[in-house]
């Protein structure tokens, strides 16, 4: 017999990027994502699929997963979150992608599907909740810290900077300290946090590097990138180890939901 719905692996959805390529035969769009956010969902135990942006289906496409993990890319639209202007340093705006993504999040928090946002996700959740953003942090922010670490020379499994954690939060839960060390390339950050989240990190120059969203099972958002540094540095596979936890214990409890009300109608039982 296979497997039933409640001792399969959870599954958990991933957001990749656009990728226009040009080849001999032609430029086509495709779909990008870094092999490293699969092999930590695969690492953490969880079964990674990849949502291509579409309009229409976010009901459907969560309906299939256990947990949902926003990844890096491109920047959001500004006027999403209300400016006006878009900065010379914003780049890679891809409107499909943020209108799915924005639709997936919010869809995912009234779900209470467990969630994890990496980098660019932390700013979609943060936009999808009504924060704003950052455009560009040398500009508009400081330079104390250099937040593009290949600036540096920093290679991407490498720390650049250490970042404070809240105690008792959700961020500290899955790290086990209040300090961790951390890899940083983004030129955008979070600015207003919007209501409903939490920030649990910061780094030194005071620059928003976590959040958490109190009341819900699971959703953490962290401004690294812990795919790329989890072979290297073993405790960041930890933030993947807790989504697939956190989606499976989701899935078990649904299930046993399901079958109570199976259970409960007439002429069964």
């Amino acid at each position: 017999m296979g497997k039933g719905a409640t001792d399969r692996p959870p599954v958990i959805g991933i957001t990749p990027s656009l990728s226009i390529d040009t080849f001999p035969h032609g430029t086509f769009e495709r779909y990008a994502l870094s092999t490293n956010y699969a092999r930590a969902v695969e690492r953490a135990g969880g079964i990674p699929i990849i949502l291509p942006p579409q309009v229409g289906h976010v009901a459907d496409v969560l309906s299939l997963l256990d947990g949902l993990l926003l990844s890096g890319g491109g920047d959001i639209r500004p006027s999403r979150y209300g400016d006006t202007v878009v900065h010379p340093e914003t780049y890679g705006i891809d409107d499909l992608r943020d209108q799915f993504e924005l639709e997936l999040t919010r869809a995912a928090l009234e779900l209470d599907l467990p969630l994890l946002c990496i980098c660019r996700g932390i700013q979609v959740l943060n936009v999808a909740l009504g924060g704003t953003l950052v455009q560009d942090i040398g500009d508009q922010w400081g330079t104390a810290i250099e937040h593009r670490q290949q600036r540096c020379g920093v290679p991407s499994s490498e720390p650049s900077h250490e970042i404070d954690v809240v105690a008792g939060s959700l961020l500290e839960m899955v790290y086990g300290s209040r300090a961790i060390a951390v890899n940083s390339f983004h030129h955008q950050a979070l600015n207003r946090v919007a209501e409903g989240l939490r920030v649990v990190g910061q780094a030194p120059d005071g620059l928003v590097e976590g959040v958490e969203c109190p009341g819900k099972r699971f959703v953490l958002g962290v401004q690294w990138h812990p795919e790329m540094m989890f072979e290297a540095h073993p405790e960041h596979l930890r933030p993947f180890r807790a989504l697939v936890e956190a989606a499976g214990d989701r899935r078990v409890e649904r299930g046993m939901e399901a079958g109570i009300r199976a259970g409960a109608q007439p002429g069964l039982g």
